[in-house]
């Protein structure tokens, strides 16, 4: 045992170089029992366990040492961690492999790794690992494909067979490592204390490193929290700046689109020419807000920003033959971004095709029966007027005197009057008839997404609701609900307007909602949400709800 104690600890000390010879020792201490358990998991792979204090510390899978969920909650830095929210931990529990789409990015940004390359994955709100496994990507390859896939093969989690194995601890509590400048935006969201959210705050601020094959272009520059070439981090995020609004000035932006408000030339121009890999944050800029950027290149004649409205600057005009623009080389894909792209693309979002529906009841169902409908049938409006017009019409109930009133059977007095009208009304005119049946069927609506078979609900259509709720330090939160309806992500809607709204976004569970989440953005940020909802997704106004409490211009 002494020579297996030994070559156990060479083995740890070459695969974590993190951990200095005292860590080591600690691990695997001298005195204390060390036991060596062979297993083999349920696809027939051989494991070797290694137990010491009654627990498990690390297990050996083809050849390779993997610390468990003990080991990491002594050694929280061990490995570089991916943090997701705290909903996931049951699906990763159950098999899942963690998608990249459920992955916080903090304000640090995600951790550098390599595919094949060893992570923790911990929960929001605390450091305590919770699961272990492979890198299924590079963080450059991750960040490029729009954090859409596999992020991290799941090979042991909190609570599997080798955790029961051991003495079935809870992680304990570690607190993160936020960064001060970032207290005050979390603090404003209420995310001290119970974090039970997606958080993608500061995703726009993570300084990652991006893909090496990115790019050769002399446009392109790869930023890290490191110098490149010497350059500082400013340095480095001002050259992207200039280079990401010269490119939406040479490539995107046209005469036809001036006057164009400021916020869409970041939002809608600049954001999408920020080469794959990287992330442009012009809070780490030396100029910190787009209108200093701005007047600096009107200083250079390129622009000229005007304040149209109170408060709403606008570029009013483009030099298009100043010389940094005619000189400005457009960067072209890498054949790497370009495949990852192609492999993560997504079709562009079609609005769905949303009709009313009625559902027969069952105190209706005889009405119904004679037109082949029974209870929980769904008809479209027209379908049941006809049904209405032919009932009437097959059981003479049409007044003879007047055509315009229907007589009332039994079946319809039960169907439409109240308890207090059934002896007292005996005719109604066709209009009242047919507005009273509706109105006692029971909605319902059927969605249907372009290419896809038509989905039928029942209930009643919930629109998407913007709302505006008033946090502490008299700061504003908007919240958006019900966008899965709509055949929206959640994720990704909250990954677009936290780049253009320069604010922190949260996806969390809906309070009250079953499997349904929403989306919080710091400031109110109506007037976005309705460019993104109406003029780019196409989504009928009649179903969005709160658009008119955007900021009226000049307020915020």
């Amino acid at each position: 045992m002494p020579q297996t104690r030994r070559k156990l600890r060479a083995d740890v000390t070459v695969a974590f170089p993190t951990l200095g010879t005292d860590q080591v020792s600690e691990l695997i201490p001298g005195k204390e029992e060390l036991n060596v358990v062979k297993l083999y998991a349920h696809k027939g792979d051989a494991v070797t366990v290694y137990t010491s204090g009654g627990n498990p510390i690390l297990f050996e899978l083809e050849k390779n040492l993997y610390p468990t969920v003990y080991t990491l909650w002594s050694h929280p830095d061990l490995l570089p961690a991916f943090i997701t929210w705290p909903l996931v931990l049951e699906k990763l529990v159950g098999g899942a492999d963690l998608m990249l789409p459920g992955v916080v990015v903090p304000p640090t940004g995600l951790p550098q790794v390599q595919q094949g390359d060893l992570c923790a994955i911990a929960l929001v709100g605390n450091r305590a690992p919770v699961a272990v496994g492979v890198a299924a990507m590079s963080t450059a390859q991750m960040l490029a494909s729009g954090l859409k896939g596999k992020g991290i093969s799941v090979l042991h989690t909190y609570q599997d067979h080798l955790w029961r194995s051991g003495d079935k601890s809870s992680p304990p509590a570690i607190a993160p490592l936020d960064p001060t400048d970032s207290c005050e935006e979390k603090a404003d969201l209420g995310l001290h204390g119970n974090l039970r959210s997606l958080s993608l705050e500061g995703e726009e601020e993570n300084g990652q490193v991006p893909n090496p094959e990115a790019s050769d272009d002399p446009n392109s520059r790869a930023l890290s929290q490191d110098s490149v070439d010497g350059k500082p981090l400013q340095e480095q995020m001002d050259e992207l700046l200039e280079q990401c609004f010269l490119h939406a000035l040479k490539s995107r932006v046209k005469k036809a689109d001036l006057p164009l408000l400021t916020s869409t030339l970041l939002g809608s121009h600049m954001f999408s020419c920020c080469p794959e890999g990287q992330q442009l944050d012009i809070k780490k800029s030396s100029y910190k807000k787009l209108s200093k950027f701005l007047q600096h290149m009107q200083q250079e004649q390129i622009v000229q920003v005007k304040e149209l409205s109170k408060g709403v600057e606008s570029i009013v005009a483009v030099d298009w033959r100043h010389p940094r623009i005619t000189s400005f080389i457009v960067p072209e894909p890498s054949l790497a971004s370009q495949t990852v792209q192609e492999g993560s693309r997504e079709k562009p979002y079609l609005p769905p095709d949303i009709k009313s529906l009625y559902c027969v009841p069952a105190n209706m169902t005889q009405l119904f029966l004679e037109s082949g409908h029974k209870k929980g049938s769904t008809l479209e409006g027209s379908e049941v007027r006809r049904i209405i017009t032919d009932y009437a019409k097959r059981n003479n109930l049409v007044d003879a005197d007047n055509r315009n009133l229907v007589k009332l059977d039994p079946i319809l007095c039960d169907c439409i009057l109240e308890k207090n009208e059934q002896h007292l009304v005996m005719k109604l005119p066709w209009d009242s008839l047919l507005t009273r049946c509706l109105k006692n069927l029971q909605p319902a609506y059927q969605v249907t997404f372009p290419g896809q078979e038509p989905i039928i609900k029942k209930g009643k259509l919930c629109p998407i609701d913007i709302t505006l709720v008033l946090k502490t330090y008299n700061k504003k939160v908007t919240v958006v609900r019900n966008l899965e309806t709509y055949g929206l992500d959640p994720c990704s809607v909250a990954a677009i307007l936290q780049q253009r709204c320069q604010a922190s976004t949260i996806v969390s569970p809906a309070p009250g909602a079953k499997d349904s989440l929403q989306v919080q953005v710091q400031g109110n940020q109506i007037h976005h949400l309705g460019q993104l909802l109406l003029e780019e997704y196409r989504l009928p106004g009649k179903y969005i709800q709160g658009l008119e409490k955007a900021p009226k211009p000049g307020k915020k």
